[in-house]
């Protein structure tokens, strides 16, 4: 009968309502994640931002803290749009399922009319004990009675799968209704963030002005600066140098012992740096916070024409945070440099660490130090501003510390 034929295409409708919202949960919380993973970010740089926003006049780690706000805010923005896209998609297959059950219940509801009408034109409108009685023999009467059994079966099961198809249609109504309102929910968030986002914006354009006009002392500043680095590279050239010459002797000695070819590095000084090269990609960081100024050379955010030379990355931070080993190693150096405030050099056998901007060290030459161990606490300047210059290097060589931090 044609109520047989329906329900194969009533079940592949069910597990189509059942897969579909399972594939798109996890797209739906995968997103989710994305967007809490910024929201925890920018929690993290509005703290900062606070901080360098209280000082009187403006700075330029306060236009670093609203540069990463404006990123972290276009990512957010992104984001929500994501799950607006995806919730389109997931409207828009829920509405295919819609139209399949309404195309199904009304075809499901003619065929059960067509059952009914031709019981009765079978019956010749007559009551079914004369349908029954008149026939002329017992096996006549026997297969009217097994017809009429038959019938009302499929009648009965035709009546139940519009039943179902009934109540998925009105679950599936509800089910649309509610992703509406979690659109429009998501609209109205992506409205708000995007003002956000236009004030941030706007923020920003009226401090670059206000820094423009400071030119003078942005550029007494970056002199200081540049001669406190410069004293902080002949220090950790010199460190280095020292460092190699003793691994060098070290190699020979052990080489002589063993009356061997003469190594340039000994075991352990292989065996660490291996260690050390194994991790890329998979180090703490030595700080919370946001990368303020890249590794390489780069524009200078505010004075036109000058290029900023970085052999590491600076990391802007909350005021008093801890700043932490990356790696095992030994303290080769902890010096105080004016303006950059004390630093700290690790080596980790060719491979070495520097933390510079520190107020206070916790550690002390030649002492053994543990991943994740704490160095110091971060220093605040003059303007409130809480930055580590942060260094990796092999042997004398500077590498860019992102592409070895954990992502």
């Amino acid at each position: 009968m044609n109520g047989g034929k329906t329900l194969p295409r009533l079940y592949i409708l069910m597990l189509l309502l059942a897969a579909v919202p399972a594939t798109a949960q996890r797209n739906k919380n995968q997103l989710q994640k994305e967007k809490q993973a910024n929201l925890d970010k920018i929690k993290e740089t509005e703290k900062i931002l606070s901080q360098t926003s209280k000082q009187k006049k403006s700075s330029l780690g306060e236009l670093s803290a609203i540069n990463q706000r404006i990123r972290q805010q276009e990512a957010l923005i992104l984001s929500v749009q994501s799950e607006i896209e995806l919730m389109n998609i997931d409207i828009g297959e829920n509405n295919e399922i819609l139209r399949a059950l309404q195309a199904d219940l009304g075809r499901l509801k003619d065929e059960y009319g067509a059952m009914v009408f031709s019981a009765q034109k079978t019956s010749g409108g007559v009551s079914k004990l004369m349908f029954l009685f008149s026939a002329s023999t017992f096996d006549q009467l026997a297969m009217r009675l097994k017809y009429m059994e038959q019938y009302s079966t499929a009648r009965k099961e035709q009546a139940a799968v519009i039943r179902k198809v009934q109540e998925q249609l009105a679950e599936q109504v509800l089910i649309i209704e509610g992703k509406k309102d979690e659109k429009n929910n998501l609209l109205s968030e992506e409205l708000a963030e995007k003002k956000t986002f236009d004030d941030l914006k706007s923020k920003q354009s009226s401090l670059v002005r206000s820094l423009e006009k400071e030119e003078k002392r942005l550029k007494a500043d970056l002199n200081e600066t540049r001669k406190a680095v410069a004293q902080l590279d002949k220090l950790i050239s010199a460190i280095i140098r020292e460092e190699m010459e003793r691994a060098a002797r070290e190699a020979r000695e052990a080489a002589a012992k063993k009356k061997k070819k003469v190594a340039d590095r000994s075991p352990e000084v292989v065996s660490l740096s291996n260690s050390f090269e194994e991790n890329r990609n998979k180090f703490p960081w030595p700080v919370n916070g946001f990368v303020s100024q890249k590794f390489g050379r780069q524009k200078h955010p505010v004075l036109k024409g000058i290029v900023l030379q970085n052999d590491g990355i600076n990391i802007q931070t909350s005021q008093g945070e801890m700043v932490r080993s990356i790696f095992a190693g030994e303290v080769r150096a902890v010096a105080f440099i004016p303006t950059l405030g004390n630093s700290v050099i690790i080596s980790h056998g060719e491979y070495f660490t520097v933390y510079s901007g520190l107020r206070e060290v916790v550690l002390r030459k030649g002492q053994r130090v543990t991943t994740n161990q704490e160095i110091g606490s971060i220093l605040v300047n003059s303007e409130g501003i809480s930055e580590l210059r942060f260094q990796i290097r092999k042997n004398t060589v500077a590498l860019d510390p992102e592409m070895w931090l954990k992502n």
